[in-house]
């Protein structure tokens, strides 16, 4: 993104300057940040993830806010994409609709599969996860739901999901999650479970298998020229919230020899990238 900023004459230490907070599996924290920015009256916030944005959009309603989130919509946080509302908008990257297309893929990769498992954390819709169960039942395989309300749960619960008999995990949306990927993808490993992942670059991490859009892509596209729009005075309102429009599949073949799995032939041709 910074270089697009700068392209575009915005320069970080001469006309413009970042604050940047994270929370990590902190979530608590969100609010106590988005406060700080509007107290130092800054003329955009960014924020990245459903628990950012609604922290921003609860301290302000006139601080313009730029997010890219898992549903704008669905969550509630505009009320259209073509038209967002009040001060927010974005980039949705439309995770919901992927989490069963994720569990497909998985699936697949793992030849013989008859047990797996999703990570959630406490805010995932109750329909989405029966919606995961129901999928999983129709292909004759036990999927167990496994809820995380802060890191120190991670391990617990993928060493339950192994012994109740999942050999994979489908890890979902979520602060948490997120912050503790390194941690999952060496438990997992050490398991002999695969995972599969939202974004491309959780496989180059050395989790089995992503599938997603390619964030740092995004960031430097969309969000970008929606910042710019926002810096040259443009309301949110009339900048439509944005979605992906490619979604790629990378398998990490080395996390595969590790667990045991050999990946079907037909998946690796669709692949976009097989990491050796």
């Amino acid at each position: 993104m910074s270089e697009e900023l700068r392209r575009q004459g915005y320069i970080v230490g001469q006309n413009l300057t970042v604050d940047c907070y994270e929370f990590g599996p902190n979530t608590e924290l969100s609010s106590e940040h988005a406060r700080k920015l509007v107290n130092a009256k800054v003329d955009v916030i960014i924020a990245w993830g459903d628990v950012a944005l609604r922290a921003a959009q609860q301290a302000t309603k006139t601080i313009p806010i730029l997010a890219m989130t898992d549903d704008m919509l669905a969550e509630g946080l505009v009320n259209s994409l073509a038209r967002p509302n009040g001060n927010t908008t974005g980039v949705t990257i439309v995770a919901a609709e992927l989490d069963g297309k994720r569990q497909e893929i998985l699936i697949e990769a793992v030849p013989g599969l008859r047990g797996m498992a999703v990570l959630a954390d406490t805010s995932a819709p109750d329909a989405k996860l029966h919606a995961l169960q129901e999928a999983a039942q129709a292909r004759n395989i036990e999927l167990s739901v496994h809820r995380i309300a802060k890191a120190e749960d991670v391990a617990a619960a993928i060493d339950t999901a192994k012994t109740s008999g999942a050999m994979a995990l489908n890890i979902l949306a979520s602060p948490v999650l997120w912050s503790v990927r390194h941690l999952i993808m060496k438990r997992a490993a050490a398991l002999r479970m695969a995972t599969i992942w939202q974004f491309p670059e959780n496989a180059e991490e050395g989790g089995f298998v992503a599938y997603g859009p390619d964030v740092p892509q995004l960031a430097r596209g969309i969000l970008a020229r929606q910042l710019i729009q926002l810096f040259r005075g443009v309301k949110p309102a009339d900048i439509p919230v944005e979605q992906p429009t490619k979604f790629e599949l990378v398998i990490n073949l080395k996390t595969a020899n590790v667990i045991g799995v050999t990946v079907p032939e037909a998946l690796l041709v669709r692949a976009d990238k097989v990491i050796e």
